[in-house]
C-alpha cells in the first residue's frame, strides 16, 4: 500500500513508526533514492530486508540516524569524521566508522567492526527521530538493479514484498549517497554519490583518494550493480538501429534518427538534471522493452563521478568476479 505523506507528513511517521515498532520493514523517501527501512537495532527486521532484496548477506547496510547524538551512541567519530558530518549532515554522505560493540547485532554490519552511518534529510529524518533508533535501509530495490526514485518504483519492484511504502513523490538528488572512511593517509572513496568530492576536500583539507585493495565494505561496491534488465553501451559515440539512446546535451548523435527510443536526461548538459532522472529513465527503457542502451559520455567530474560509477557497474558483467566470490565466501563464514 502506498501512502501518501505530502498532506499529512506526521500522520505518516506515526504509521511508519507502529510498523517498525513491530518488526516491519517499510519504504521510505530520503532525498537520494528510496529506502527498505527498518530498525537497525533488531535482527529479525533487518534480516527480512536482506530477504525481500535478495541481498548477500556479506553486504553490509547503511545505518540511518537523525543526529549526531544517535550517531556517538553507535560508533565513534574521529577528528576529521566529525569536522565531514558537521559539514555534511543532514545530506548525501555516509561514513564508515568504528562501531561500539555490541550496540547493532552482527547482521547488519555483516560481521564487520565498522558500520555505515548517514544521517539523512526531510521524512526520514523526522522518523528516525519520533523512532529514536537508527534505521538500517538500504535502497529499495532487488539486489544489483536500479534504484528506487519513486514511490511507483518500489511497488513495481516488490509488489506485495513491501505493505507499506510512503510516497514522498520524486526524490531530489537521484542517486546513491558518497560512502567515505577516514584513514591514516587522508580519506578513502568507498562510493561516489550525491556529494562530490571536491567539497569533501575542501572541507577536510585532505585528499580524497580510491582503496587500493578489494574489500566489501560498504554497500555499492560489487562489480555488478545499478543494473537494468537490458545490457548498457557507454561513451557512445553512435548508436545502433534498434538501441535506445540516454542523451546528455543538445548535440545529434549519429544514428539516432534509427533508434528504438531517445531518452534526452539533460538537454542544457546539466549534472544534477541527468543524475535525477536516470535511474527513472533506466526503468522507464527496460517497462518499454528496451535490448539495448546506449548511452552518450558523461563529464568525469563533480556529480557526474557518481554519474560514471554507477553506469560502468550498470554496465559490467552480470557475475561475481573471482574476487567478489571469494569475499562473499569470507565475509558469510564472519557473519555466522
Amino acid at each position: 500500500m502506498i501512502i501518501d505523506i505530502a498532506a499529512d507528513p506526521a500522520a505518516g511517521i506515526t504509521s511508519a513508526v507502529e510498523a517498525l515498532g513491530r518488526g516491519a520493514v517499510i519504504a521510505v523517501p530520503t532525498e537520494t533514492v528510496y529506502g527498505l527501512a527498518a530498525d537497525a537495532t533488531n535482527e529479525a527486521a533487518v534480516a527480512q530486508i536482506f530477504e525481500i532484496k535478495r541481498r548477500p548477506s556479506f553486504n553490509p547496510l547503511i545505518c540511518h540516524c537523525s543526529d549526531l547524538e544517535m550517531v556517538s551512541a553507535f560508533a565513534t567519530l574521529d577528528p576529521v569524521s566529525l569536522r565531514l558530518a558537521e559539514r555534511f549532515w543532514p545530506g548525501p554522505m555516509t561514513l564508515v566508522l568504528n562501531s561500539k560493540p555490541g550496540r547493532l547485532p552482527p547482521v547488519t554490519t555483516a560481521g564487520l567492526t565498522t558500520v555505515a552511518i548517514r544521517i539523512p534529510m526531510g521524512f526520514s529524518n523526522g522518523l528516525i527521530r519520533a523512532y529514536g533508533r537508527p534505521l538500517a535501509a538500504p535502497s529499495a530495490n532487488i539486489s544489483g538493479r536500479v534504484s528506487a526514485t519513486t514511490a511507483a518504483h518500489v511497488e513495481s519492484e516488490f509488489g506485495d514484498g513491501v505493505p507499506l511504502i510512503f510516497d514522498g513523490g520524486p526524490t531530489k538528488i537521484g542517486v546513491e549517497s558518497t560512502i567515505l572512511r577516514v584513514c591514516e593517509n587522508g580519506i578513502e572513496l568507498l562510493r561516489p554519490g550525491g556529494l562530490p568530492i571536491e567539497l569533501v576536500e575542501h572541507a577536510a583539507g585532505l585528499q580524497v583518494s580510491a582503496p587500493n585493495l578489494f574489500k566489501v565494505l560498504a554497500p555499492g561496491m560489487l562489480t555488478s550493480h545499478y543494473a537494468p534488465r537490458a545490457m548498457v553501451r557507454l561513451n557512445a559515440t553512435r548508436v545502433g538501429p534498434g538501441e535506445t539512446l540516454l542523451k546528455f546535451g543538445d548535440a545529434i548523435v549519429p544514428g539516432e534518427g534509427a533508434c528504438a527510443r531517445v531518452f534526452n536526461l539533460s538537454p542544457e548538459g546539466g549534472l544534477e538534471e541527468f543524475a535525477a532522472k536516470l535511474y527513472a529513465t533506466l526503468k522507464e527503457a527496460d517497462d518499454a522493452g528496451a535490448e539495448s542502451i546506449a548511452i552518450v559520455p558523461i563529464p568525469d567530474e563533480g556529480l557526474g563521478l557518481a554519474i560514471n560509477d554507477r553506469l560502468r557497474r550498470a554496465a559490467a558483467p552480470r557475475t561475481l568476479t573471482l574476487g567478489e566470490l571469494e569475499q562473499a565466501a569470507v565475509r558469510s563464514k564472519e557473519a555466522r
